[in-house]
């Protein structure tokens, strides 16, 4: 696909402009509403093509907890076999807790790890099934409260009988972006992911002690912007990070739902380098 469609279709997902104005910008690149129309399923998540997991060997549930000011909703899975497990913390797109990111909470903890999937958009009862309210409810979040929902979940997980105490984080687009924050803000977190994530303040990368491993798409310029402020500050302040962009593969490469972006080599890779490094810090 044009390459020009899916920027704009990037554009739409992560700005303000309106489904209407995006359908006539796709029309105009396309040269006809008719076909905009028949493009614009392939440029949207279709969760039903998602990759599942076997759960018999996994036991899942939904969750709250106390959040700052409100209950805060979680979907939490684990494997069934044994205690004592790692903890990851599951950070979801700009559209809230969907079934995608279910699906990737599931998958965490096929690994071996306790994981939880929280709802940012709990303190508005929870995650639309329109995803466009969802970004723009998204929004709408009190940035504050929102990290600290975050870090008490980092709480809830280190304080699990079942758990070891050992606690990091994956995030992914708008997650990403708050993975690299819950490493600047809690101390104790020994590893967090971000995928094509915002990156922290420069100025605050100092404080980072968890072990980072950022993952971008070459061709993701709105995102890849801030990486070399950022890197640099990482490696003034001598911070133990990995950074790895994979070239001619979009933003949300990983997202298996998303048949334009989605890149599978790319993404397995990705996942493995992530999956080795929560194995190494949370074990």
């Amino acid at each position: 696909m044009d390459q020009k469609i899916i920027t704009l279709y990037d554009e739409y997902t992560h700005s303000g402009i309106s489904r209407k104005d995006f359908m006539k910008k796709l029309a105009v690149l396309t040269g006809s509403t008719a076909l905009a129309l028949s493009i614009l399923p392939l440029l949207e998540n279709n969760y039903a093509a998602a990759a599942t997991v076997n759960e018999e060997e996994l036991e899942t549930e939904t969750i709250t907890y106390k959040g700052d000011g409100s209950d805060v909703k979680a979907f939490l899975a684990k494997p069934k076999i044994k205690s004592n497990f790692g903890c990851v913390l599951v950070i979801h797109e700009n559209r809230g807790l969907n079934p995608h990111i279910i699906e990737v909470t599931k998958r965490v903890a096929a690994e071996g790890f306790i994981a939880l999937g929280v709802d940012a958009l709990s303190p508005f009862g929870g995650t639309p099934a329109d995803e466009d309210k969802g970004r723009e409810l998204i929004s709408k979040l009190d940035p504050e409260k929102n990290l600290q929902n975050y870090l008490l979940a980092l709480e809830y997980l280190r304080g699990r009988k079942d758990g070891n105490g050992k606690t990091g984080c994956i995030g992914f687009c708008w997650g990403g972006g708050m993975a690299n924050k819950l490493a600047i803000a809690d101390p104790k977190l020994l590893a967090a992911v971000a995928y094509y994530g915002a990156q922290g303040k420069a100025e605050d990368a100092g404080k980072i002690r968890a072990s980072l491993m950022l993952h971008y798409g070459g061709l993701d310029e709105r995102i890849n912007a801030g990486i070399p402020a950022y890197e640099t500050a990482l490696k003034q302040n001598h911070i133990d990070y990995k950074l790895f962009i994979y070239e001619d593969v979009n933003h949300a490469f990983n997202n298996d739902t998303s048949p334009t972006r989605y890149n599978e080599t790319a993404a397995k890779l990705a996942w493995k380098r992530s999956i080795d490094l929560f194995r190494q810090k949370l074990s």
